[in-house]
């Protein structure tokens, strides 16, 4: 009977790591599994797409039409915007790299 128990318990085991390795699979389709982005990295916009993640990047500011004029730049030249509303800006190198002539980020 304990043999049984460590079969069956091992047996269970093997059948949802698989359907773990299938789930994650399907997540990703044309990527390794290791190689998945995470949100707002560079590159990970097309350029007609930087509209509405700029506006939802700056959505929460009271200043919208500077922030939504600068992320637009800034989306065009990285093809990216950080997730959220405000900071994450190490998932975007060069949205966070961008500096003003005074030091300052350029992207908001």
């Amino acid at each position: 009977m304990a043999r049984l128990s460590c079969s069956s318990s091992t047996a269970f085991f093997l059948i949802f790591a698989l359907i773990c390795t299938i789930d994650v699979m399907a997540q990703s389709p044309g990527r390794a599994v290791g190689s998945v982005r995470p949100t707002g990295g560079e590159g990970s916009l097309r350029l007609e797409q930087c509209g509405g993640a700029c506006a939802y990047r700056c959505s929460a500011t009271s200043h919208k039409n500077p922030c939504i004029e600068f992320c637009n730049m800034c989306c065009k030249k990285c093809l990216c915007v950080p997730s959220g509303t405000y900071g994450h800006k190490e998932e975007c190198p060069c949205y966070n790299n961008w500096k003003t002539k005074e030091g300052g980020p350029k992207c908001p």
